[in-house]
């Protein structure tokens, strides 16, 4: 059971269905992928709803709902999703750690590539810019 790589795939499942909200258990890690994914645009935002009896303060239980974002193309009906792909890259079977020298691109850069560092989550572009590397957790473009 991995929690974040079923979080994931919650969103990704949802927008294939072209859902406007999904639920999934609250992590910290959790609660800082989604901000990055917010800040590159990927989603609308995200929002911490307490579970029944606790106050909004309380952090220990309850669910994030991520608002997903969507775009009107200029032809056509469907609306397209901000998130075109999302890929898990390290699991609890198989740990992915990279080097700064070897951080990788995603669509050579277009898209983003969320790594755990000494320094917090951050893009593949923070951190290179930082100079740092750590476990890669997923790719999204």
């Amino acid at each position: 059971m991995d929690p974040i790589a079923d979080a994931l795939t919650s969103i990704r499942n949802a927008v294939k269905k072209q859902k406007r909200t999904v639920n999934i258990p609250f992590s910290r890690l959790k609660e800082k992928i989604l901000e990055i994914f917010k800040r590159e645009g990927y989603i609308e935002g995200y929002q911490f709803i307490p579970k029944q009896g606790q106050s909004s303060s309380a952090n220990t239980q309850g669910v994030l709902r991520v608002y997903l974002k969507y775009e009107k193309p200029a032809y056509g009906k469907k609306e397209k999703s901000a998130i075109m792909g999302l890929k898990i890259v390290s699991k609890p079977s198989r740990r992915v750690y990279v080097k700064r020298e070897k951080l990788p691109y995603v669509l050579q850069g277009l898209g983003t590539a969320i790594i755990s560092t000494s320094h917090g989550v951050l893009t593949d572009k923070e951190a290179r810019k930082i100079g740092v590397g750590g476990e890669v957790i997923c790719y999204v473009w």
